[in-house]
Formats: C-alpha cells, sequence, structure tokens
C-alpha cells in the first residue's frame, strides 16, 4: 500500500515551483488558477519573491499548497501516474491536509486557495504580534515535551503543537512560557530547544478565533465526497466522511498535528511506500519514524520522470 503526503509551513522557499512552471503546462494551469482565486499574483511571489512577503501565513500557506498540487498534477497528465491507481491513502501535515483533499476530490483547487488564504490570515491576526511564539524540541519525545510544557507554562499557554517524530515535538504558546520551555531542556533530558521563526503561536489554545473563523468558513465550503481516505492530524486515523472532517479542519487549528502516530496509523494499516509531493519535510519525518517504511520525495521534474519509470 502507498500514501500520497503533504508538506505543511515551513517548506516555502523562493523560486519554489518556477521549474515545474517552466516545463509543463500543467503546472502553469495551477498557479494561475490559484493567482486567479486569490485576485493575487501570487505566483510571481513564489518565483520571485520577496522572501519576507512569501513567509507571511497567509501567502506561504496558498503557495505551498499549489506547489504541491502543481507536482501532482504534472504526475498525471505529463507522466501518467494517477492518484487513485498509485495511492490508497492521503495525508497532510498541518495545512498539508488541506492539500490532501484538494488532492482527492473534497474541495476544487480554488476552494483550497481561498480557504487556505483565509486559515494564514486568521491565524496570524488571532494573537497580537509577540505575545505567541514556537519552539522545536530536538532530541524529545511526546512524553518528555508534554512535561516540559507543564514546567514551563506558570498560568500561561504552552503546549505540545507537532508531534513530528519520535526525536521532535514542537511547542507552541506564549512568548515567555516558550522562552522558559527553551531554558530547561536539559533538566528534562532533551538535547536541544529552539526558537522558531514564526509569526504566531499555531496549534495552540490561542488559536481559539482563527478556529471560530474557519468553522463560518467551512461551514459555506463544505468539504465534498472523498475519492481516498484520509489521515486527519488530530486524531491520527483515517476519515472518510465530509461532515467529520469539517469538524476536524476547526479542531486543527488549535489541536495537535499528531504526524508521528498518523505515521504509525498508515503503518499498521498496511502503507509500506510514502510519496511526499512538492518538498522534503514529512518524507523524512517518516524515515525516522519508521525506518523500515519506502519514502519518495518528488520536487523536480527529474524526481517526477524517476518515480514515474518505478511505476511502469
Amino acid at each position: 500500500m502507498r500514501a500520497f503526503i503533504f508538506p505543511g509551513q515551513g517548506s516555502q522557499k523562493v523560486g519554489m515551483g518556477a521549474d515545474l512552471a517552466n516545463a509543463s503546462a500543467a503546472a502553469r494551469e495551477v498557479f494561475g488558477e490559484v493567482d486567479e482565486a486569490l485576485k493575487q499574483n501570487l505566483s510571481k511571489l513564489m518565483r520571485e519573491g520577496p522572501e519576507d512577503r512569501l513567509t507571511l501565513t497567509e501567502n506561504a500557506q496558498p503557495a505551498i499548497m499549489a506547489n504541491a498540487i502543481a507536482t501532482l498534477r504534472v504526475l498525471e497528465r505529463d507522466f501518467g501516474v494517477k492518484l487513485l491507481a498509485t495511492a490508497n491513502c492521503v495525508a497532510g501535515h498541518s495545512l498539508g491536509e488541506y492539500t490532501a483533499l484538494a488532492s482527492i476530490g473534497a474541495f476544487s483547487l480554488a476552494d483550497t486557495a481561498r480557504l487556505l488564504k483565509l486559515r494564514g490570515w486568521a491565524m496570524q491576526a488571532a494573537v497580537p504580534v509577540g505575545e505567541g511564539t514556537m519552539a522545536v524540541l530536538l532530541g524529545a519525545d511526546i512524553d518528555q515535551a508534554k512535561a516540559l510544557a507543564e514546567a514551563a507554562a506558570q498560568g500561561e499557554v504552552c503546549e505540545v503543537a507537532n508531534d513530528n517524530d519520535p526525536s521532535q515535538v514542537v511547542l507552541s504558546g506564549h512568548t515567555a512560557a516558550i522562552e522558559r520551555a527553551v531554558a530547561l531542556v536539559k533538566e528534562h533530558g532533551i538535547k536541544r530547544g529552539m526558537i522558531l521563526n514564526v509569526s504566531a503561536p499555531f496549534h495552540s489554545s490561542l488559536m481559539a478565533p482563527a478556529a471560530a473563523r474557519m468553522a463560518e468558513a467551512l461551514a459555506e465550503m463544505r468539504p465534498q465526497a472523498f475519492t481516498l481516505p484520509l489521515y486527519a492530524n488530530v486524531t491520527a486515523a483515517a476519515v472518510t466522511d465530509p461532515d467529520a472532517e469539517r469538524a476536524l479542519l476547526v479542531e486543527q487549528v488549535t489541536g495537535r498535528v499528531r504526524w508521528r502516530e498518523s505515521v504509525l496509523a498508515m503503518r499498521a494499516d498496511g502503507v509500506e511506500s510514502f510519496v511526499e509531493l512538492g518538498g522534503k519535510v514529512v518524507g523524512p519525518m517518516v524515515s525516522r519514524t519508521d525506518k523500515e517504511a519506502q519514502v519518495t520525495s518528488l520536487v523536480t521534474m527529474a524526481d517526477l520522470e524517476a518515480f514515474a519509470k518505478e511505476m511502469v
């Protein structure tokens, strides 16, 4: 069995998608459709920057999605490798869950772009700049991270945001609490803690205003029937019901991204091969979670051509 997986925020970079667009009309069509949906020349920003504007959450989220869907469209149209004939399920990390949903027909490309633009804006607006942040813990498992978060909170929000793999967990919350957590890592047997260069405390209870805004948006743009099962971030379990997934997408804004558990769940359900489209971020997390899993990352035309040859 094979899973197609999609990256989350942090995988954006100036120049993303440019080679695909130069080589393939399928990619150009994706970028053009996203530009039209957003009434914004996002593809130019992706291609040319500046980096600080691309990194803005409201731009980075639809950009990462557009790049991944363009990669998928090129794979399907230019190389003849169809998602439905190749994959048994899909999953995505944080915003990547929306990309995964677009890949299986739950949302149109235009609606996915609009939802992610709104999601990025709402998450940025939920907490005043400087009041919240995130930190990555290296050499930490989930139990160590939970204990550290509890010790550092001291009446403020300090929560596990991402359980990425057995050696990498991300905390999110009030800036002072996250700074305390980083200062306490050695006491908790954790190798290293680093404050991340992010604009808001994503996937924490501080994101409640953003969750409310997404609930309103998803009431109007509801997911449609899936063509494949999706493993949801907040449950680390397969979901096929659009209404159930709509509720999970709202919960995801404040909830933990249970990526490590999602990988283990897919493995337990028979997935042997993981194919990341549009990045080299979540694939390595899969490898660190289960060294027996087969992992492929598809970013360039050469990557796509090589993968297509394997599928023959």
